[in-house]
């Protein structure tokens, strides 16, 4: 064997010691993507604590919240959560190579967290609380925003992963794509879940 034959050997059993294996590659990728998730937690965590901070009656300190919707509120959410059911059953039928069943899973997913967007930012935000209200509109334009800008992110990474899936990707054995794109759907709607009450059902309602 010449030298150069030898070097050529060598350099790729190097370079093969350091590939990872496609369980060590999905480990790594659960474990960024988790990280990603508590970094957020801190994201929505911080505003979600300014909003008992900031909604107080100066008077009293009583908590309180502008007199919204409140069928508005509780569709916009009964939604959203019926869209993580979607998910997941999306996430459930790859699993089992039922990809007729995933593909349009993931569709009523994104048209649910697309009607959605259009009962908080479409309606919401025209009603009674408007970004000129000092505390009040600061804090439920950024809660609101904060989490809707999410929402439309996820339904277009959903969009991108029924794509793919429609040109033959994913299987039963290899779908991390749709696995991560239902981790960050469910906590998306974890998120509101936790915002929905604070913004529609603790403390007294008052008229802006």
């Amino acid at each position: 064997m010449s030298v150069t034959a030898v070097e050529h050997h060598e350099a790729h059993d190097e370079h093969g010691a350091f590939e990872l294996t496609p369980a060590q590659r999905l480990r790594n990728n659960r474990l960024g993507l988790w990280l990603f998730m508590f970094s957020e937690v801190f994201l929505f965590g911080g505003i979600f604590m300014a909003r008992f901070y900031l909604w107080r009656d100066p008077a009293t300190g009583a908590v309180v919240r502008p007199a919204l919707d409140q069928f508005l509120g509780l569709g916009t959410t009964s939604v959203l959560l019926v869209s993580s059911l979607f998910m997941a059953i999306a996430e459930t039928a790859i699993a089992h190579g039922n990809r007729r069943r995933f593909l349009n899973s993931i569709l009523v997913t994104a048209a649910l967290g697309t009607l959605f967007l259009v009962g908080v930012v479409g309606l919401e935000w025209s009603g009674e609380v408007s970004p000129g209200d000092g505390a009040f509109g600061a804090i439920f334009f950024g809660m609101t925003g904060l989490h809707a800008f999410h929402v439309l992110t996820g339904i277009i990474l959903l969009l991108f992963v029924w794509n793919r899936g429609r040109h033959g990707d994913f299987s039963a054995e290899n779908h991390w794509g749709v696995e991560a794109a239902a981790i960050y759907w469910h906590f998306v709607d974890v998120v509101w879940v936790f915002f929905y009450p604070a913004l529609y059902l603790i403390g007294e309602a008052v008229h802006l």
